[in-house]
């Protein structure tokens, strides 16, 4: 069987899991959403990047980021000599929430039982895809991949392992550096680029690969 032809039914299955996270409704957060953000990028990806959630631009575009944190993510996959398109992208979270101010949608951090009520959609996408690692970006998505609390600063930079033996390279989400103190930018930055180098054998492997 040829390559195309391994990859056809993952890909076809991973169109259909999509289009079922859009009608989900097992919590509040699809009620409000524009639609849901499934994950993209290459079928059998040896490399896949788990968000928290949609923001507001990937809530009306219906792609993953794609918005400010998204620029920051991109930024440093150029950095870092990695290749985009070869990567697969996803969230924890597939709804956007949010609360209203004014006319503004602001986000606002899912609760546990919002994530939990997701994580099956997020088991399905690995299960499909089959990456050699991931990594979890921020503290929903760390908890999502490993079943448990992470304290993200205190075990960012280093690699953990889920239940079935999958690495998992836990850090900062991007918009944490988008928040944080302007005057420990630069610093917050190189900290940032240190902690996803760690998966550049993986992420170069794959484009390698291509």
């Amino acid at each position: 069987m040829s390559a195309h032809g391994r990859g056809l039914k993952p890909l076809v299955a991973l169109q259909e899991l999509g289009e079922a996270t859009n009608a989900c409704r097992e919590c509040p957060l699809g009620e409000n959403a524009t639609q849901s953000v499934f994950g993209e990028g290459p079928v059998h990806a040896r490399l896949m990047v788990v968000g928290e959630q949609p923001g507001d631009k990937e809530d009306l575009a219906g792609r993953p980021f794609v918005g400010p944190a998204g620029r920051l993510f991109d930024r440093a996959v150029a950095e870092l000599g990695w290749s985009r398109d070869k990567l697969y992208v996803t969230n924890a979270v597939k709804h956007f929430k949010y609360e209203l101010r004014g006319k503004r949608r602001i986000h606002k951090t899912p609760a546990q039982r919002e994530a939990d009520a997701c994580r099956h959609w997020l088991e399905s996408e690995i299960s499909l895809v089959e990456p050699e690692a991931l990594i979890a970006l921020g503290a929903v998505a760390a908890r999502s991949l490993l079943g448990r609390h992470v304290a993200v600063m205190s075990e960012r930079g280093r690699w953990h392992e889920d239940a079935a033996g999958r690495k998992v390279l836990v850090t900062l989400h991007p918009s944490a550096l988008l928040r944080g103190d302007p005057e420990q930018k630069a610093a917050a930055w190189k900290a940032w680029l240190a902690d996803l180098s760690l998966a550049s054998k993986v992420a170069r492997a794959a484009r390698a690969a291509a």
